[in-house]
């Protein structure tokens, strides 16, 4: 008998299944259904896509404009890569930030770890919407930041910073900083110390050890943190609703424009698609390549 087959395997992964076809399959499947549709003056806003016809056969009666309507339109192509762009950069923040914090919680003593991580984690304990305003009370013009180097004699005038994409990068670092720090974390508490002690034995510097030793052994903490940053940062509308003006303009807030503001719910659809299916893909791919290359 397989083993893959084993009755007990399916139970653990059933409800995970379920969640996933529940929660984001037959979503993405009526998302999917409507980016074919029009818009139209009725409730739900948009036409029907599949009907009966009158000898009861199946009539598909959709059609590729609005995907047509995301190339033909430079909107969508400019809120797209100012989202890479954003993300990326976040991202990066995000890594030279939090690797020298990881490393040095992972090679702190064991007795303060767990105090460090809690410092690391207490941000989660209080709402995200709430941290984003807090933030805004403190970059703001007449915010405490300011008011604090005025006081100081740093500057003569408050430093604009709201309203800025100074201000969208300082959120999203501010906001996913952790999601980065602990996969790192969890890998680098894992390498073996005596490696570095091997290597020094051997005449290696602290650089050179950490360059051939700690940097390639903790690139899977990279490659995950980097992805908990990188994926729900290019999709981010809080922040750049909050902190950003209106030349900030990402892929999350084109979608509310065109779902609450235009009412335009198959362009917002085939937005969405097409978000996904840019952003996926490559993941996707990647994971494919990974898997087989650790097989081997």
């Amino acid at each position: 008998m397989n083993n893959s087959w084993h009755p007990g395997r399916w139970l653990i992964i059933l409800p995970p299944l379920l969640f996933l076809l529940v929660f984001f399959l037959i979503p993405f499947g009526f998302a999917f259904k409507i980016s074919f549709a029009e818009a139209a003056a009725r409730i739900p806003p948009f036409t029907d896509v599949l009907s009966l016809t009158a000898d009861h056969h199946l009539k598909f009666t959709g059609s590729l404009a609005n995907y047509h309507y995301l190339v033909s339109d430079e909107v969508y192509a400019v809120a797209w890569l100012y989202s890479l762009r954003t993300a990326l950069f976040s991202t990066l923040i995000c890594l030279l930030i939090g690797y020298p914090m990881a490393y040095a919680i992972a090679r702190s003593p064991r007795s303060m770890q767990n105090l460090l991580l809690l410092v690391i984690m207490l941000p989660f304990w209080t709402s995200f919407l709430l941290r984003v305003y807090a933030l805004e009370g403190i970059i703001r013009d007449n915010g405490f930041l300011n008011a604090v180097l005025l006081h100081l004699g740093v500057i003569d005038h408050p430093l604009r910073i709201m309203r800025t994409s100074l201000a969208i990068y300082i959120g999203i670092v501010y906001s996913y900083l952790p999601f980065m720090v602990l996969p790192l974390f969890a890998t680098l508490e894992k390498l073996d110390p005596t490696l570095l002690e091997a290597s020094a034995d051997l005449g290696s510097t602290p650089w050179r050890a950490f360059f051939d030793i700690t940097l390639p052994l903790s690139l899977p903490g990279v490659i995950a943190g980097s992805m908990l940053v990188f994926i729900p940062a290019v999709g981010e509308f809080v922040i750049p609703s909050l902190l950003g003006g209106a030349d900030n303009l990402m892929i999350g807030r084109v979608l509310w424009d065109e779902f609450f503001g235009n009412h335009d719910w198959p362009v917002a659809s085939a937005v969405a698609i097409a978000f996904l299916l840019l952003l996926a893909g490559p993941i996707a791919v990647y994971q494919y390549y990974h898997v087989r290359e650790l097989e081997a």
